[in-house]
């Protein structure tokens, strides 16, 4: 819905990622305001990128849900078609590929779909989130 809504004017370039992160950041930081738990699922290719989002919605409330699976297993789940269009040359900019991807050094919580079945991942996200916000009031 936010690319399609909210960021429609923006592309995949490496300057368009940004700015489709922080202004996400900056909406998901005034939900945030009115004392909701948000959950954003965003490619945030690099250090830089999620540093941003850290900084807009502040360190104490940013939490960094790495969702971990090879690229091979997520091309074998290309619902879109994405990586077939790219091994195609018909799509460019590919997280990973011709756009550069940088794994979360120290992520508050990490989730491997290619281990875990979805049920299985959302009990542990939902845990660890609840985990998370309680700590984080205690402080």
């Amino acid at each position: 819905m936010i690319r399609t809504g909210l960021n429609s004017d923006l592309g995949f370039s490496d300057a368009d990622r940004r700015e489709n992160i922080r202004r996400t950041a900056e909406v998901a930081k005034m939900f945030s305001d009115s004392g909701l738990i948000v959950l954003c699922s965003f490619i945030s290719p690099t250090h830089e990128i999620r540093d941003l989002a850290r900084k807009i919605i502040g360190p104490d409330r940013f939490v960094e849900v790495y969702v971990n699976c090879p690229i091979e297993i997520c091309e074998l789940r290309d619902v879109k078609g994405l990586y077939k269009k790219y091994r195609l040359g018909l799509v460019r900019n590919m997280t990973g590929f011709d756009s550069p991807y940088e794994p979360p050094l120290h992520p508050t919580i990490e989730i491997r779909t290619d281990l875990w079945d979805i049920n299985k991942c959302t009990r542990y996200l939902v845990r660890q989130v609840l985990k998370q916000v309680k700590y984080r009031k205690g402080k």
